[in-house]
């Protein structure tokens, strides 16, 4: 369903879960990412599925920072075919060059409106998932590579009718954090458990249309490092796809080509039933992503076969 406009900065929607947006992958969350294009095509003059600086070279308006909270009642792995939802999105501006996008996701039926940052920053509603992300606009530095990826505005892009997000809120000093600490906890907690794994990058799954490594997937890369230290442990699949991701933050720092080998360091506190992990991604050395989470489980065994 096309977007309703609410006002300047909102936008609301009601959508239909089909097979191909949800499961335990990151479906779900590519669907949100076309809801955030959407939103920004909707509101600020500019197609940004089709959008390009003043040299005429393709301009992508990139994720750099992406959270996801919810709960026990309503996550992103119970999401199941035919569910139905009410999407409410709504934009701050960050200038020329960025923009965020907070999206309010509820069952049907609740009605439609404005999200403000007080409510959705409470993080309060279990029937909700509450998701925010930053976006930088890029292009890239050097044809066909996806590394050295530069900011680069489209033409006609329309941001000065954007409301402002209240400094309280800004998610400049949360991803700052993650990218000095390579982490989103305010402190490590002790006594952790480490994996460290390479991952090469598959061109016939990972890639967007573009050819940069998809937002999307750096989702799917950090859950396959989890499940490669879940196995460690000894813990079954069962499990593995029972969890409840109450709370996932992910900074993006860079991209990567095709079959580049990425070094995964993944790190672990807490018990089955309720867990941190930390994840770290990197490629030649250089921090491509950080992304923290808190798991828990929905019952039934933790580790069985």
């Amino acid at each position: 369903m096309n977007p309703t406009r609410l006002d300047e900065s909102t936008v609301t929607r009601t959508a239909l879960v089909t097979p191909g947006m949800c499961g335990p992958n990151s479906l779900f969350v590519g669907q949100l990412g076309d809801w955030t294009w959407e939103t920004v095509s909707a509101l600020c003059d500019v197609n940004a599925f089709d959008a390009s600086n003043e040299d005429g070279s393709p301009t992508y308006l990139s994720f750099y920072y992406f959270r996801i909270r919810a709960g026990r009642d309503m996550h992103v792995n119970g999401l199941t075919f035919g569910d139905r939802l009410d999407v409410t999105s709504r934009l701050f501006g960050f200038g020329s060059e960025s923009i965020l996008a907070l999206h309010k996701v509820s069952p049907a039926g609740g009605g439609a409106a404005a999200v403000e940052p007080e409510e959705f920053y409470r993080f309060d509603d279990p029937k909700a998932v509450y998701v925010e992300n930053f976006n930088r606009w890029i292009t890239r530095s050097a044809p066909g590579s996806n590394e050295g990826l530069v900011k680069s505005s489209p033409v006609g892009f329309r941001h000065d009718h954007l409301p402002r997000l209240p400094d309280a809120y800004s998610p400049r000093r949360v991803y700052n954090h993650a990218r000095s600490r390579l982490t989103f906890l305010d402190a490590v907690p002790p006594d952790g458990e480490r994996l460290s794994v390479d991952y090469r990058i598959d061109a016939s799954r990972d890639l967007n249309g573009v050819g940069l490594l998809y937002f999307a997937s750096y989702f799917s890369i950090t859950d396959w490092a989890l499940l490669q230290l879940w196995r460690e442990r000894g813990r079954s699949t069962e499990s593995f796809l029972r969890r409840v991701v109450l709370d996932q933050q992910l900074c993006y720092l860079g991209n990567a080509d095709a079959d580049a080998v990425l070094r995964i360091d993944v790190d672990a506190w807490g018990s089955p039933g309720d867990e941190l992990f930390n994840v770290v991604i990197k490629n030649h050395g250089r921090t491509t992503a950080v992304s923290t989470l808190h798991v828990v489980s929905t019952g039934g065994s933790h580790d069985g076969a």
